[in-house]
């Protein structure tokens, strides 16, 4: 009878070990190889279950504190979100975007003081659905991509601002000048995606003067007024990803499933 125990026991073990096993997750493994070993020592079935059943609160209250405990640091998956902005031209406004960047957050929700927000954006991808536009944009009118190839932010500051709700303070780097804005941002949510590790998800926005970065370039109207306005409205949304320690770079072995998310939608 010792086999299946030995079985049962190397297969909890693999389990434990696995970056995408949620508290939850391991408290019902506990329970389940609790109750097999249990069994064997204890052949009551009451005696076994309450052992087991001890055993998986034990675990599930040590393994939760441990996750909440320790800050964890996502990687930002570019393909899942965006760094969008929107300014006035004439009496609309006219959206845009950049398509490539990078960064990473660190997220610890007891303990702000631990979180933080690095990320570094390309000039050149700035992206209006205008190539003449664009290439205007990447002037020296606007952002002088050739001299200034990156646009940074790094937070200095987190602070709670309600149910689910931050204000995130750093340092915005445009052409070489650097300001302090705040972000406020909304967590979304988080949690496991089976072989894909963990994800989670943000919202932000936020509202710079475009000239406190020397982007200048403006034409006035016959009429009175000016082509384009001063304040540009930052819109971000952010899915970050922390693959499993085992997980080559490139992502799961081709053919692994990803456990989908609410409403079954990627």
């Amino acid at each position: 009878p010792g086999h299946p125990y030995a079985i049962a026991t190397v297969v909890a073990a693999v389990a434990l070990m696995s970056d995408a096993m949620t508290p939850q997750m391991i408290a019902v493994e506990v329970l389940y190889v609790g109750v097999v070993l249990t069994g064997f020592w204890f052949p009551k079935p009451a005696t076994a279950l309450t052992l087991a059943l001890l055993a998986s609160v034990v675990v599930l209250v040590t393994t939760a504190g441990a996750v909440l405990a320790e800050p964890v640091t996502y990687t930002i998956d570019p393909s899942h979100s965006q760094v969008g902005f929107n300014v006035r031209h004439f009496f609309s406004r006219v959206p845009g975007r950049f398509n490539d960047f990078e960064g990473t957050v660190t997220y610890d929700d007891k303990d702000l003081s631990k979180s933080a927000v690095d990320v570094t954006i390309k000039t050149a991808s700035i992206y209006t659905n205008n190539d003449r536009r664009d290439n205007h944009l990447r002037s020296a009118d606007f952002f002088a991509a050739d001299s200034f190839p990156t646009i940074t932010f790094k937070s200095t500051k987190i602070t709670p601002a309600g149910e689910g709700k931050y204000k995130v303070d750093g340092n915005l780097t445009i052409r070489g000048i650097t300001k302090p804005v705040t972000l406020d941002t909304s967590f979304l949510g988080a949690g496991s995606v089976g072989q894909m590790g963990l994800r989670a998800g943000w919202e932000a926005t936020t509202t710079v003067n475009r000239k406190d970065f020397n982007v200048l370039w403006n034409r006035v109207l016959d009429q009175g007024g000016t082509m384009l306005g001063d304040d540009v409205a930052i819109q971000i949304g952010v899915e970050g990803m922390k693959r499993p320690d085992n997980m080559p770079a490139g992502g799961p072995p081709p053919g692994a499933a990803a456990a989908k998310p609410p409403g079954g939608k990627k």
